[in-house]
């Protein structure tokens, strides 16, 4: 209750409640801070409401109806399957409601204030938030700026009726006939082959000569043999030019190496990047902010911008935009503010695509570690060689691990396959730990798991590999 226009007393504020800034407000709290949180859409941020999380509910559903109308190599044969779209959506809608209501228990359990609205800065320790209803104003002695980003609106390609950003195709209503995507990085990639598994015909117009350029060319080739077993064309080396929408389809003219092309579908997704959510009301020129070229908040090693008492961590700050970079931050940024050491000092980060199959990749690749000088042992292991994913008709991919010749530390993994975004935590956890070749070879891993590709790529580059043959 404000008495008045008076400032209500806090210790920190955090201005955005995705997985960098609830993980930051909780990590406060723990730490004795009366914490308040602002957003001003849901708890979970886009990740776990608009972007995450109900993609790979609704991938994992794909998966399901693609299981169950290709069993065959198991001897169960299914007739009829059929999709309610309405009710995978109704799971995707309580996967969302499951975790957002655990987080808000989370954050009240915790003793963390929730606000439901906007924020904007009237000084460097005051602040005021709004919603329709109230605007208090507040004074807080530290700032945890973890407002994220939103999808790159280009201006061929307006958001509206068929023009969809991610946040649009994840709640479409119906599974469409035809779709095309612009981009085929992660998102682009991700929703194309899920809608693609559900029936939809997918058309990719990319930039670049490969899906996924952000990953080896060995680990895309995977991935787009298998998009096209399921009719996705995909048409790379393309500029997007211009979109005319009717109110059944949309048109997207794009030209391949000065050849002017066209395409038309029911929706048309565009998914090009994401831009910080740095500008709008908040007010960081008001209080001086410094920000980058780019539209990031500068900060330092603990999070902090040129403005001491204030911190900024996730999508709006330098780096990855990835939920679990900005989980970490915000755990630092919250210890900085306690008076802890606290700093960022991790030797890498895991980056990981829901495709099918998926692909994952932490610290070098091979052309990385070479342009920085080391001599360098590597190889692969297929997942052919591994009995756990022969058993479960699932055997394309490989594991290739990076090593430093000299020493033999781990510098780099890639996975495309069955389970890479769960078996990449191995080699991310070596790595940080400086393990060799020979603490992973040696450790021992359970039998028959897919864990097992981990210690013998291990042993690959080592020279003695058990289930393939020595090169």
């Amino acid at each position: 209750m404000v008495v008045g226009d008076a400032s209500l007393d806090i210790d920190t504020l955090v201005i955005g409640a995705g997985p960098g800034g609830y993980v930051a407000a909780i990590r406060a709290a723990q730490l004795g801070q009366k914490v308040l949180i602002v957003d001003k859409s849901e708890v979970g941020g886009v990740c776990l409401n608009r972007g995450c999380i109900p993609s790979k509910a609704l991938i994992s559903a794909a998966h399901q109806y693609e299981s169950a109308k290709h069993g065959e190599a198991f001897g169960v044969t299914a007739e009829n399957v059929k999709v309610d779209f309405s009710k995978t959506q109704e799971f995707k809608t309580s996967v969302v409601k499951k975790l957002t209501g655990g987080v808000a228990g989370l954050l009240k359990g915790n003793k963390v204030e929730i606000f439901n609205g906007e924020c904007m800065f009237i000084s460097t320790t005051e602040a005021r938030v709004f919603n329709d209803h109230e605007s208090p104003r507040y004074r807080f002695k530290n700032c945890i700026i973890a407002t994220g980003s939103r999808p790159i609106e280009l201006k061929p390609f307006p958001f509206g009726g068929r023009i969809l950003s991610s946040t649009e195709a994840l709640e479409l209503p119906e599974i469409p006939k035809s779709l095309i995507v612009i981009g085929g990085g992660y998102i682009g990639a991700e929703l194309g082959q899920m809608y693609s598994k559900f029936g939809t015909k997918v058309t990719i117009i990319e930039g670049m000569d490969t899906v996924l350029p952000g990953f080896d060319k060995d680990m895309t080739r995977l991935v787009a043999k298998n998009m096209a077993k399921t009719g996705i064309d995909i048409v790379t080396n393309a500029k997007a030019e211009s979109a005319a929408q009717t109110d059944k389809d949309v048109t997207v003219k794009y030209s391949v190496g000065g050849e002017s092309k066209e395409v038309t579908a029911e929706y048309l997704l565009v998914t090009v990047g994401r831009r910080p959510n740095t500008d709008g009301e908040l007010g960081l020129d008001l209080i001086g902010i410094e920000l980058d070229e780019r539209g990031l908040i500068k900060v330092d090693h603990q999070g902090r911008t040129n403005v001491p008492n204030i911190f900024a961590i996730g999508d709006v700050v330098p780096g990855l935009a990835l939920a679990h970079k900005a989980s970490y931050e915000g755990k630092i940024a919250a210890e900085a503010i306690a008076g802890h050491k606290s700093v960022v000092d991790y030797k890498v980060i895991p980056a990981v695509v829901f495709t099918d199959p998926e692909c994952s990749s932490v610290g070098l690749t091979e052309k990385e570690a070479k342009d920085k000088g080391y001599k360098v042992k590597s190889g692969k292991f297929p997942f052919a060689g591994n009995g756990r994913a022969l058993s479960l008709n699932n055997a394309d991919g490989f594991i290739k691990i990076v090593a430093n010749e000299e020493n033999n530390l781990v510098l780099g993994a890639q996975i495309v396959g069955i389970e890479a975004s769960n078996l990449i935590a191995e080699l991310g956890l070596a790595i940080e730990m400086g393990a060799t070749l020979e603490d992973i070879a040696l450790t021992i891993h359970g039998h028959p798991t897919l864990g097992e590709v981990v210690m013998e790529a291990a042993e690959l580059v080592e020279g003695h590999p058990i289930h393939v043959l020595s090169r």
